[in-house]
């Protein structure tokens, strides 16, 4: 099993590529399979995130989550200068609010779950990363009514229910969070315990696996019957990934923080929260219909970026320039 488990990881991007062509040809040529794998979507991604929070022992998290340099580093990139580029890149689709909505969703809520895994790749701090999730959602299901009603405006915000924003938190963060706890707990205390926590950290890869392929199965056929409107939002996509790399590299240098505090910094304010964003959009009135099927969009976009990114960001953000950051 140790064996099976060091091979998925040195392969997790082919592999969750792989994970998004076997979703997209299950959704096409069985329609009828997304609305079953729609339904699947919120407790496979808590599944997903209780294996991310497992990932890295708790007495680390606490350490650093008192990083305050850090987290008040990764909170203004995430929310004071990314709704300023996403305003700016917004509009390229603001004439049509249904695409503007979508992009907006997705856009102003930072990752929390995959972005852990791709900084860890490419070098980033993803202890650190992962001890600010929280805060990350928590902010993020605050902040984001208040920047729709600021780049949308007040009608809309009036007609969009906040209960599944709520019932995220719970159920996306609070419960895997709370249960990763109680596992490690028990997991330092008997042998069995420490048995499922090895058997669960060795699915995180078949878990991020699976969480694509459903995501993508559910919401692939929409995406090819609206092709041709979707294709205006794939350049904001592109865009905002390129930008937040200089922006994330400069806030990371600014606050003087290590080469893998950087990196993480930049994989955190690039990475968004379609995943966890989704079940919310699908929540939203009938006249937003196309808004889930920009954030798969995004989904697909950002994934393809990422392997880029996982080679790019350690080349801009070299070792070598750690004493040189320090002094």
């Amino acid at each position: 099993m140790r064996t099976s488990v060091e091979w998925m990881e040195r392969n997790q991007i082919p592999l969750y590529l792989a994970a998004l062509v076997f979703g997209a040809a299950v959704g096409l040529l069985v329609p009828a399979v997304a609305h079953p794998a729609e339904l699947t979507t919120i407790p496979i991604l808590g599944l997903l995130l209780y294996a991310t929070f497992l990932s890295v022992p708790f007495a680390k998290i606490g350490q650093a989550f008192r990083d305050w340099r850090f987290l008040s580093t990764v909170l203004v990139v995430n929310f004071v200068l990314v709704p300023i580029v996403v305003f700016l890149l917004s509009r390229i689709v603001a004439h049509d609010q249904v695409l503007l909505v979508g992009v907006l969703f997705v856009l102003l809520t930072p990752c929390v779950d995959y972005v852990i895994v791709f900084t860890g790749i490419a070098g980033g701090a993803k202890e650190r990363l992962l001890a600010a999730a929280p805060l990350l959602m928590l902010a993020q299901m605050l902040l984001l009514p208040f920047y729709l009603w600021l780049f949308v405006g007040a009608e809309f915000v009036g007609a969009v229910d906040l209960a599944p924003f709520v019932e995220a938190f719970l159920l996306l963060i609070v419960l895997p969070l709370v249960t990763a706890g109680l596992t490690q707990l028990v997991a330092a205390r008997t042998r069995w315990g420490a048995a499922v926590q090895e058997v669960v950290l060795g699915a995180m890869v078949p878990l991020m696996m699976l969480t694509l392929a459903v995501v993508v199965a559910s919401q692939i056929a929409g995406v090819g019957r609206q092709l041709g409107v979707l294709l205006l939002a794939i350049p904001v996509f592109v865009l905002f990934a390129a930008v937040m790399v200089p922006v994330g590299a400069l806030a990371g240098r600014v606050a003087l923080l290590d080469v893998p505090a950087r990196r993480a910094i930049v994989f955190s304010g690039a990475t968004r929260n379609s995943l966890v964003v989704l079940p919310l959009v699908l929540a939203l009135p009938a006249a937003f219909d196309l808004a889930p099927l920009v954030v798969v969009t995004q989904t697909l976009v950002e994934l393809l970026v990422m392997v880029i990114f996982v080679r790019l960001v350690p080349r801009l953000l070299p070792y070598r320039s750690v004493s040189t950051a320090l002094s």
